[in-house]
């Protein structure tokens, strides 16, 4: 079994540097001979992709699920596909946990525990959780990452590099690199657990005034850079709860929670949870929500907020000089007049639900299958006017609109 040690050696590197490449490599050989990227609707060569990402788990398929958010960061049936992959890589075995728990907390580390699970109670892309009790009687959550994260992490960025230039090859509408860049910084982030910890103590700041919305407390004398020990709180997966048949009136609640718990630090403080993932709530026994992961936090300039804030005011009011000022705020540059209007486009879309002051019903547009229209007619129109490159705020904030 490979030692944790080896996260930061060259071999873990090298060895996913050669899965990877591997992988890409091969796409791009059947890519440049079936010319899957420009000819028909591209599904057999997004199976491929699928089959061939599929297998590495990890950073890569969180990357991969966050760009079917991004409006035709990839195409329709790319981002079908990929939607599918699970990010849950295979659990770590009990004497390998023992084995990782020792290199993080010592030789003695049982000793801080009255109870220790052996089994996880969940698993993803970077960790996976395991519930113990502290010797006060703390009931924990001991989030221990999985080995070599940071040589994963390293390869995935470089490699990621290489499918977006395919894609770029088979349509320029959109050019990808900015969003590269966004990705790269995000994942570095997220194997630095002290940095979560750090983000958790913030979100109990921000939050200390919902009292519908609840987040761990972190355990400083029980976490490192790659173990992060909080409190535990219990709660229903909101997928659990919508199998076992929710009401009405428990779906609404939950999602104005969700809604609650993305919207109010962004627009009262610019901090964004840029990955809204329904594995990263439950809903609390006595109806609240719980937010259980704070890898992924982007904070935001002043002026970018306000951009975002007179984004939604031109909207309103269709004030077209207010809405250069606001995209520049966000990091477009200068924009003819027909991109900027194909760009609105989208913008109504994220911005519908804010516009008018009444409850609104998932089928009103149709759920996610109108955004994804959309996406495709501003995709065809950037086409044709010569493409768009996303700044990297965008990548993020697009992501967290459409994935709540």
């Amino acid at each position: 079994m490979t030692d944790d040690r080896e996260a930061d050696s060259g071999f873990g590197r090298f060895r996913r540097y050669a899965r990877v490449s591997a992988a890409a490599g091969g796409l791009a050989a059947r890519a440049a001979g079936r010319r899957y990227f420009g000819a028909g609707d591209g599904s057999v060569g997004a199976q491929d992709l699928t089959a061939a990402l599929g297998g590495l788990k990890g950073p890569l398929m969180k990357v991969a699920q966050i760009l079917t958010t991004v409006p035709d960061a990839m195409p329709d049936t790319y981002a079908d596909q990929l939607a599918t992959l699970q990010t849950n890589a295979p659990h770590m075995g009990w004497p390998f946990v023992r084995r990782r728990m020792a290199n993080e907390l010592g030789r003695d580390w049982a000793r801080h525990f009255a109870a220790f699970e052996h089994e996880a109670s969940h698993a993803a892309s970077l960790g996976q959780v395991h519930k113990a009790r502290d010797r006060d009687g703390r009931v924990l959550a001991c989030k221990l990452q999985y080995p070599d994260m940071a040589s994963t992490v390293e390869a995935d960025i470089r490699q990621l590099r290489v499918i977006l230039d395919l894609y770029r090859r088979y349509d320029p509408a959109i050019d990808p690199g900015a969003v590269h860049d966004e990705l790269a910084t995000r994942l570095r982030e997220e194997v630095d657990y002290k940095r979560e910890a750090a983000h958790m103590r913030l979100y109990r700041h921000l939050l200390a005034d919902q009292p519908r919305l609840a987040v761990p407390e972190p355990v400083p004398e029980l976490s490192t850079g790659r173990l992060l020990t909080m409190t535990w709180l219990d709660g229903t997966p909101i997928p659990k709860l919508i199998e076992r048949g929710a009401d009405r009136e428990t779906r609404n609640r939950v999602a104005t929670d969700l809604f609650r718990a993305w919207y109010a630090p962004l627009y009262q403080y610019g901090v964004l949870h840029g990955d809204p993932h329904l594995g990263n709530y439950a809903v609390a026994p006595e109806g609240g929500l719980n937010l259980l992961d704070f890898g992924c936090i982007r904070v935001f300039p002043p002026d970018f907020v306000q951009g975002v804030l007179d984004l939604y005011e031109a909207l309103r009011t269709d004030d077209e000089d207010l809405a250069v000022r606001a995209y520049r705020r966000w990091g477009f540059g200068d924009l003819n007049r027909d991109v900027r209007e194909t760009l609105n486009q989208w913008a109504r879309f994220v911005y519908a639900p804010l516009m008018e002051d009444r409850v609104r019903a998932m089928d009103e547009t149709n759920a996610g299958h109108y955004g994804r229209d959309v996406a495709r007619k501003v995709h065809h129109d950037l086409k044709r006017l010569g493409g768009v490159r996303p700044p990297r705020a965008f990548v993020l904030v697009d992501r967290a609109a459409i994935g709540i």
